[in-house]
């Protein structure tokens, strides 16, 4: 097998570790999104390897351990195969319009297992790097489960997302404690669905509005869930699910004020 060419590091403290599984960014878009996930693999050395496998045909841009140290596999430029059969905002090209970090983490296969603070310090770093150099907005740092619900739940419900944000990272409000009150879940239909339908999509969810609860929905809310009301994921919209998802909205810059 023919070693893929080196290239220079786009951030300082990568090391790079070139995988053959890129290609050219689509339109000659460049990246105004970052996607995060977990490996979800046994160990970091063998997710490394299978991203840099060119019988896997995935890879992404960057990919960075429990210590915190940071490997780039592709050059920003380039395009990535990370996100996969993936929608935001009605984009279905999430690969060419975003920079992917993977995070060694056993993830749900593995129990969910703590994120280090040390690997959570060097996400945060490359993250406010890649936003500063491309200006990509808080709202575009996103998880995989955000642009694939259903079908992908990393970087899962223990990343730490208020950790990224107290530092500049992300788009968050503190959620809604979740109590008791009105709830809507698979099999409603009616007005609460539709609008609950339209608020997730104005977000940035690919979900139409058809005023039923139905099993793909149920997806949806709970990758929301997942990743902005963290404390009970199961697929129900509540009242503090509905509550939090407002408050999102409003906290957003083209509704502020």
């Amino acid at each position: 097998m023919t070693e893929p060419a080196p290239f220079q590091a786009d951030h300082a403290e990568a090391l790079v570790s070139p995988s053959p599984n890129h290609g050219e960014r689509k339109e000659a878009r460049t990246p105004d999104m970052i996607l995060l996930h977990y490996t979800g693999m046994e160990t970091a050395e063998a997710a490394l390897t299978w991203l840099r496998n060119p019988a896997s045909e995935v890879s992404s841009h960057y990919f960075v351990h429990e210590d915190g140290r940071i490997e780039q596999l592709v050059p920003e430029s380039r395009r990535a195969w990370h996100a996969g059969r993936s929608l935001w905002k009605g984009d279905a090209d999430i690969n060419s319009a975003s920079i992917g970090i993977e995070i060694a983490n056993s993830g749900h296969p593995g129990g969910l297992p703590a994120f280090p603070g040390a690997q959570i310090d060097a996400v945060i770093a490359l993250c406010r790097d890649c936003a500063a150099r491309w200006r990509i907005a808080p709202e575009r740092v996103l998880g995989h489960s955000d642009v694939a619900p259903g079908r992908k739940v990393d970087p899962g419900e223990a990343f730490p997302w208020e950790r990224l944000h107290a530092a500049g990272v992300g788009h968050l409000v503190p959620s809604q404690p979740v109590s008791g009150g009105r709830f809507l879940q698979r099999g409603d239909e009616g007005q609460p669905v539709e609008a609950l339908q339209a608020m997730l999509a104005l977000y940035g969810y690919g979900i139409e509005v058809t005023g039923e609860y139905c099993a793909f929905t149920e997806g949806v809310v709970a990758a929301f869930q997942r990743h902005f009301r963290r404390e009970r994921v199961d697929g129900i919209a509540d009242a503090s699910t509905i509550a939090t998802l407002h408050r999102l909205l409003s906290a957003l810059p083209a509704y502020a004020g």
